[in-house]
């Protein structure tokens, strides 16, 4: 048996048990029998218990690991094929688009969006922001790869947009209402509870989807942890493979972005957690133990937000760099030793 299927058989079981913690805790205290009854499709003790487990707690645990192990992957592409290992979902600006789109949503235009033919608002209208936002960002990012062959000029590039991308926000913020500028701290805080039952498909069909994809550039990004020119001389097309790269965070990002809010760390951090884990920078293992870890992460922090019960729900990214603030000082300390 190999140190990667080990370990992701290891973090497999872990990711049942915090699934099945994220679904006993909560503000309303339900027995563990009657959990697991409900699961079947038995009725419980009480009919509200029904709806507190189907409507909140299994979406927002299926929401927290699938928005943990994509916001990972994210990470551990970036990180590899920029070759810089501070470099997150975040990094090439395009979480920042989306904030963007729903700030333009929710203090610019009064949290609806009205054409002539048609007007959304609500939930759906700060969806819509958020992914049109993250995925102009995306396309933003993709022009200027064409015209940007430097890896790391690219990074450069993206954290300006981001820049940009945030001046606008703080401008919008300015000229707000006080009611807009609190809704939309909120939505910053980061939730995983932004995915209902019903949305649920579509969510999990995009992120696997995506992080199915992410396991096709295996031999790719293992070409490109010896050198653009090396991978070249291998036959790999490195502008493509870094376009495909693109593509594949943007929607992942925008995607979990769209629904939860603009999750801090988890997908800078997890993919050195992955490292020190296995000890090695091959993705045939790093990659599927990147994922699974991101999994673990966010349903641990999920369980955490939910811990003071009765007395309220801790926000989302005030627990995630309790988390990965660690981790990351640990590799800015430690560099050349992980990245080398």
């Amino acid at each position: 048996m190999n140190k990667g299927f080990k370990y992701g058989l290891f973090l497999a079981v872990i990711i049942l048990l915090l699934f099945m913690a994220n679904l006993l805790v909560g503000s309303v205290s339900i027995p563990a029998g009657d959990v697991f009854r409900i699961l079947i499709g038995e009725e419980a003790a009480k009919p509200s218990w029904h709806f507190i487990i189907w409507q909140s707690r299994l979406p927002q645990a299926l929401t927290a690991m699938l928005c943990g192990g994509s916001l990972a992957v994210c990470g551990l592409m970036l990180q590899t094929v920029l070759k810089n290992p501070l470099a997150g979902p975040s990094i090439l600006g395009i979480d920042a688009g989306a904030s963007l789109g729903v700030a333009l949503v929710m203090l610019a235009f009064g949290g609806s969006i009205t054409t002539a033919t048609f007007s959304i608002s609500g939930f759906l209208s700060i969806f819509v922001g958020a992914f049109t936002g993250a995925m102009a960002i995306m396309a933003l990012i993709l022009f200027f790869s064409t015209l940007i062959r430097s890896s790391v000029m690219l990074l450069i590039t993206g954290i300006m947009v981001g820049y940009i991308a945030s001046s606008a926000i703080s401008l919008l913020n300015f000229f707000a209402t006080e009611e807009g500028v609190q809704s939309y701290l909120i939505w910053g805080l980061g939730n995983f509870g932004g995915v209902s039952m019903q949305q649920m498909p579509a969510f999990a069909s995009v992120v696997l989807l995506g992080l199915l994809c992410s396991i096709l550039l295996i031999k790719p990004l293992n070409a490109f942890l010896l050198g653009e020119n090396y991978a070249e001389n291998l036959g790999v097309n490195t502008w493509r493979v870094r376009n495909y790269l693109l593509v594949i965070t943007g929607l992942l990002t925008a995607i979990t972005t769209a629904f939860c809010g603009p999750i801090a760390f988890i997908g800078l951090a997890v993919p050195h957690v992955a490292r020190l884990i296995l000890g090695t920078e091959n993705h045939k293992s790093l990659l599927p133990v990147t994922i699974l870890t991101g999994s673990v992460i966010a349903l641990l922090c999920n369980l955490i937000c939910v811990l003071p019960g009765e007395n309220g729900i801790i926000p989302l990214n005030a627990v995630t760099p309790v988390v990965g603030a660690p981790v990351i000082i640990y590799v800015i300390m430690h560099t050349r030793k992980l990245m080398d």
